[in-house]
């Protein structure tokens, strides 16, 4: 039996940025199968998990996970921007992404 992903995969492209200017908050994340920006306003709103293994253990488990929300598209190839509730470190750029398919717009 094989076991359906709820999950839609993304890669982390690089912080939100202007000329001099970062915000380590917000992502830029290029999903799987999004190439307009009218396939991009499906995603808007769902839930983005950045899920990394640490080298200490909490409650037994070294996989941790930061959570962040879609908000709106950037540009006009499908990316989107994703705001996280913390800070994300610079080793997540290129790194795979998890976008969850809740909450529902339908």
């Amino acid at each position: 039996m094989t076991t359906a992903r709820l999950y839609a995969k993304g890669k982390v492209l690089g912080y939100m940025r202007a000329q001099r200017n970062q915000n380590t908050k917000q992502v830029l994340l290029r999903v799987e199968g999004v190439q307009t920006i009218q396939d991009a306003e499906f995603y808007l709103g769902k839930r983005v998990a950045y899920v990394y293994k640490a080298e200490r253990a909490i409650l037994g488990s070294k996989i941790r996970v930061m959570w962040g929300r879609i908000s709106r598209p950037h540009g006009n190839s499908g990316v989107v921007k994703v705001i996280f509730k913390n800070s994300v470190p610079p080793k997540t750029f290129g790194a795979r992404a998890r976008v969850m398919l809740y909450p529902s717009r339908i």
